[in-house]
């Protein structure tokens, strides 16, 4: 039952463009933008009604009236030349700066960059101690926790079986470009602690429109490349279309965000009971440790400053500074996100956790701070977020699409736990309380097309290749692509592989290699 609700409710791909040229470009510098949008809109609709229901097609005209996307295509047809999904994508970003006036509002909500805790202490209220780690409050262990080969992915020096020195080596690569080896920091807001395995960045006062509730949340990526560049925060142009899954808000003159609508239930109980053991995926019973009402997603669009969409996770919601204090730790879960290691409202600052994963074989760092669904929200120890579940899936990379794929193993290799340098997948998350080791699609540096929206395809390895031993750690999208293709690899319970039908808020932090 559980299984088959991660798996239904997929959304259709209402459009899926190809690389094309309009037929007469000199028809079209002749002609007025709006005979053009005439004609693109022609296009699409003889291309949405063909073979699809009446809902998919009004979903998808509804998306092409939107002035941003016919301004993007008329553009480029204009031009006459050949363009892929994504450079459509990023083009609505790049033609449409916002005004010298928006940006200085959103340079109001630029910070100090945080500096980490030096003291964290262990969790010690009931409320974060449990029997069991399935059932335990707060973020779980840490990406560096017993550095065993299966639960730490952080790389060993460069100088390992040599005769010299590392500082014989000298910068890495990527200090010169970031897309070479070695690490980069992605979201620039805070400093990361490399040993502890967190990251402390600044925390933010909002409310609640019409009220006196008070929403403490954080800032991580953002749609508009110059306003994240200012506040170093991560740049998203597939956060352009996530707007249908996304709250309103406007900045206030502290450059502080006064949402219209969305609320969090910080205090239920996470708890899951998982399968028996091998197969503790699916879990008999999940419940997540934070709530969000039919009107949370952690996607906020500014009204008064230029509809830039920020990426805003809420971290508490309706308490005052003096009930969720916690600089050296000891978090009350009931009254916080269950990834906060550390929170300062004094100082604003907070300290968030942070998780091991995969982007094209490269190790990273990340946070998972929202769900679409329950089941996925109790298992990454965050906020179930509803209104996330309006959002677009199983069309990564086609134009307007608003997420990146993440792909989760159910059955990977788990005996052993994390001292199996081959451990990976749900089963295992759930057999020894450390997080999955999933794979990621593009990052910045990496590739074009990151979001933090994650679009999860869960995949299972068959009978036939763990009886013969293939069964391993898989770090690279085509990787797990090819053994799809190669039937090594199937959705869960044999399903067809793709889109698992829910998306998780994570937002990069760190590219480690």
């Amino acid at each position: 039952m559980l299984v088959h609700s991660w798996c239904e409710g997929k959304l259709p791909v209402f459009l899926r463009f190809r690389f094309f040229s309009y037929p007469s470009p000199v028809h079209a510098q002749n002609s007025s933008i709006e005979e053009i949008e005439v004609r693109i809109k022609a296009v699409f609709r003889r291309s949405l009604m063909s073979g699809r229901n009446a809902s998919e097609s009004a979903t998808g005209m509804h998306f092409f009236s939107n002035s941003r996307a016919i301004f993007a295509l008329s553009t480029l047809l204009l031009g006459g030349v050949a363009v892929s999904p994504l450079a459509m994508a990023q083009v609505t970003t790049a033609k449409r700066p916002i005004s010298a006036e928006a940006m200085a509002m959103h340079l109001r909500a630029k910070r100090p960059v945080a500096q980490p805790t030096t003291t964290i202490e262990s969790a010690a209220s009931p409320l974060a101690l449990s029997s069991t780690f399935n059932s335990a409050q707060g973020p779980g262990p840490g990406p560096r926790d017993q550095g065993q080969p299966g639960c730490d992915l952080f790389p060993a020096p460069a100088n390992i079986g040599t005769n010299v020195g590392l500082s014989y080596f000298g910068p890495p690569p990527s200090t010169v470009n970031q897309s070479l080896v070695g690490p980069v920091q992605l979201l620039n807001t805070g400093q990361v602690d490399a040993i502890k395995g967190t990251i402390t960045i600044p925390l933010y006062k909002g409310t609640l429109k019409g009220t006196n509730q008070t929403i403490w949340y954080i800032l991580t990526d953002t749609d508009n490349e110059g306003v994240a560049a200012e506040l170093g925060l991560n740049f998203s142009a597939k956060l352009n279309f996530v707007t249908n899954a996304a709250r309103t808000g406007n900045l206030d003159s502290n450059g502080n965000i006064v949402f219209d609508k969305g609320t969090v239930n910080f205090k239920p109980l996470r708890n899951i009971v998982p399968g028996p053991p091998g197969a503790e995926f699916p879990p008999k019973s999940a419940t997540p440790g934070a709530v969000g009402d039919a009107n949370y997603s952690p996607y906020v669009s500014i009204t008064n400053a230029g509809g830039v969409i920020y990426n805003a996770p809420m971290v508490a919601f309706n308490v005052d500074a003096s009930q969720i204090n916690f600089p050296n730790g000891n978090v009350d879960y009931s009254k916080v996100h269950d990834q906060v290691v550390a929170i300062d409202p004094i100082n604003m600052t907070v300290t968030l956790n942070l998780i091991n994963g995969f982007s094209f074989g490269r190790p990273v760092w990340y946070i998972s701070m929202d769900a679409s669904i329950p089941l996925a929200a109790a298992i990454e120890h965050n906020t179930y977020a509803p209104l996330m579940g309006n959002l677009l899936l199983g069309n990564d990379d086609s134009f307007g699409s608003p997420i990146e794929r993440i792909f989760i193993a159910t059955n990977g290799a788990e005996n052993g736990s994390c001292d199996n340098p081959l451990r990976q997948g749900l089963s295992a998350d759930l057999a020894d309380g450390h997080r999955p080791n999933n794979t990621l699609g593009g990052i910045p540096t990496i590739a074009l097309d990151y979001s933090p929206a994650w679009d999860a395809n869960l995949y299972e390895w068959t009978a036939d290749a763990i009886n013969k031993g293939y069964r391993g750690q898989l770090r690279e999208e085509f990787q797990i692509l090819t053994f799809v293709q190669d039937g090594l690899l199937t959705g869960p319970g044999g399903a067809a592989f793709g889109s698992s039908g829910f998306s998780i808020n994570c937002p990069i932090v760190q590219r480690l290699d």
